[in-house]
């Protein structure tokens, strides 16, 4: 199932800014997204574990990891972020580079990305966005399939992600970018649900 699209208008940040109903979108060059609705508690449990284990191990270093909803503004050139026509929400980013964060939220790419996959995201979440992390040069992708309890990893060698590491949710698993980090799956995977 693939993400309904807003309108076939190309849009920018500044249309962003301006639509006041209440569903969320992202922006992919100039195209409108519709965010699915409210994840399940399988995917914020994932989603939120990993926040919490990053966020920890983070403390007194310089960067710094954020969970969605949170806008990520990535420019093409040296364009006003007005005219920036892909914004973004992963499910939970860590950027080291503090003038990138700003009171919008990230202007630029972040380091690590993992998004975690619901049955409505997981095409887009694959291949589209896959292919727009590449391309504005993050460093670290990680796809998390709770149903699956499977995570697959991409990590950038050069200009292009290198062949992708895929992992069981079980043990710990080291952030690449972050050698000192790892996120600790057992007790999370012990939690998710078996009856999908």
């Amino acid at each position: 199932m693939s993400l309904a699209l807003k309108d076939t208008v190309s849009h920018c940040y500044g249309d962003y800014l301006t639509w006041h109903d209440d569903s969320r979108y992202e922006l992919i060059d100039g195209a409108a997204y519709l965010m699915a609705p409210a994840p399940d508690v399988a995917h914020q449990d994932v989603a939120g574990e990993i926040y919490f284990q990053i966020r920890q191990a983070l403390k007194g270093k310089s960067c710094r990891a954020f969970i969605a909803p949170i806008d990520v503004r990535l420019p093409k050139y040296a364009e006003s972020d007005d005219q920036i026509d892909t914004v973004v929400q992963p499910d939970v980013l860590v950027v080291c580079d503090s003038d990138k964060i700003d009171r919008r939220g990230i202007r630029g790419a972040p380091d690590w990305v993992v998004e975690v996959l619901s049955p409505s995201t997981a095409g887009h979440d694959q291949i589209k966005k896959r292919r727009l992390y590449e391309r504005h040069g993050v460093r670290e992708y990680w796809l998390v399939h709770p149903v699956d309890r499977v995570l697959t990893v991409y990590r950038l060698q050069g200009d292009e992600y290198g062949k992708p590491e895929i992992y069981e949710l079980k043990g710990e698993t080291v952030v690449g970018i972050l050698p000192e980090m790892v996120i600790r799956w057992d007790e999370l995977a012990a939690r998710l649900p078996t009856d999908y």
